[in-house]
């Protein structure tokens, strides 16, 4: 399994992750604000189809890495999405739009037990240009970085700093 995520089609990428289960409490670190914002963004999500999102990123308190790169300072102290649970089947399958400025794309995660780990399957679809698939690409795979590393109860690598990498890394791997 590739820690890469890969375009499956214009608008969609998708990554696989083998995480330290069980699937309950990979799904807490989904649905919880604390535990989500340990690797995301914290916030308020209803666990239902119809449910509000809304996540509020804080990119620096996921590492202690804090010095926020010059082109992401508008965000620097908080950015929040909205969004709506469009599928939610605890503890196996959560789903929910991801709004920003003229976009509603969607993300889905699928938990899979595979024995004393789980398969994590994260699709985001909907997505721009390929600027947004490497944008998405990039910040995806920090995050899910971060979440292994909080599962395995190790500190994660700096957020930024793995972010830049990442991006560079998929400039070349994101086709036209």
């Amino acid at each position: 399994m590739s820690e890469y995520g890969v375009v499956t089609g214009a608008g969609t990428v998708r990554f696989e992750r083998l995480l330290p289960g069980p699937v309950e409490r990979v799904w807490a670190y989904l649905t919880e604000s604390e535990q989500r914002g340990s690797w995301l963004a914290p916030g308020k999500m209803e666990l239902r189809v119809g449910g509000r999102v809304e996540l509020t990123f804080h990119h620096a308190d996921l590492s202690g890495e804090k010095t926020t790169p010059a082109r992401y300072r508008s965000v620097e102290g908080g950015d929040t999405l909205h969004g709506q649970v469009t599928r939610c089947e605890p503890p196996r399958v959560l789903s929910f739009t991801w709004d920003e400025v003229g976009q509603n794309s969607e993300v889905s995660f699928e938990l899979t037990p595979r024995g004393e780990a789980v398969l994590l399957v994260l699709t985001h679809r909907r997505l721009g240009g390929r600027a947004e698939r490497v944008s998405v690409a990039s910040g995806w795979h920090t995050h899910l970085g971060i979440l292994g590393d909080r599962l395995a109860d190790r500190e994660p690598l700096g957020f930024w700093s793995t972010h830049a990498q990442l991006e560079a890394d998929y400039e070349q791997r994101v086709a036209e």
